[in-house]
């Protein structure tokens, strides 16, 4: 299910009363404060006999302020096995960054599994520096040589660092690659 609502203690609490109550457990989940608001995705199982009652509670929720979308799990589809790796890109924040980036990936097959962006102060120039963090699932068809170049060419085109690396476990041991592109001399990195 989704959360969204204005952030204020005890929602998760909130969320948690009603799944307990419906003899649901808590699995799964990422939850975050962002801009004044609070959203989450989790997942949890309830006994079937008790699903549509649990649904309809999590609804009521919406009087409270709290909207809540439940999607019921269903056969997951079968994806291509893939090798975890994070991209992580630092730079002076621009429109397109994410968009270039996002694309590159998609453009390979690789899958985006969880993605952390954020602007930041440039310690001494003050201008607006953005970092991204992507963790990602690249499919064993990929080839990681091109892939790194994809990812250099991007990078260099949108004047940011970025560094790439498969992450230990992946099943077919550990490459680093950084693939940089400097940044004006005032925004170094830290």
């Amino acid at each position: 299910m989704t959360v969204l609502g204005k952030d204020r203690p005890g929602l998760v609490d909130r969320v948690a009363e009603v799944v307990r109550g419906h003899g649901g457990n808590w699995l799964e989940s990422r939850m975050a404060r962002l801009g004044g608001q609070f959203a989450g995705i989790l997942r949890v199982s309830v006994p079937e006999e008790r699903q549509s009652e649990l649904e309809q509670a999590l609804a009521g929720l919406q009087r409270e302020g709290l909207s809540v979308v439940v999607h019921r799990d269903v056969a997951w589809s079968v994806m291509e096995p893939g090798r975890p790796a994070v991209l992580e890109v630092v730079g002076q924040d621009r429109p397109g960054i994410v968009r270039e980036i996002a694309h590159a990936l998609a453009e390979a097959g690789v899958n985006v599994e969880e993605l952390e962006t954020q602007c930041r102060s440039a310690a001494m120039s003050g201008e607006a520096i953005f970092e991204a963090r992507f963790q990602v699932s690249v499919p064993l068809s990929c080839s990681m040589a091109e892939l790194r170049r994809r990812i250099e060419q991007v990078a260099e085109d949108l004047i940011v660092e970025a560094e790439f690396r498969e992450e230990p476990g992946g099943g077919l041991g550990v490459h680093r690659s950084s693939a940089q592109a400097e940044l004006p001399e005032e925004t170094g990195s830290d």
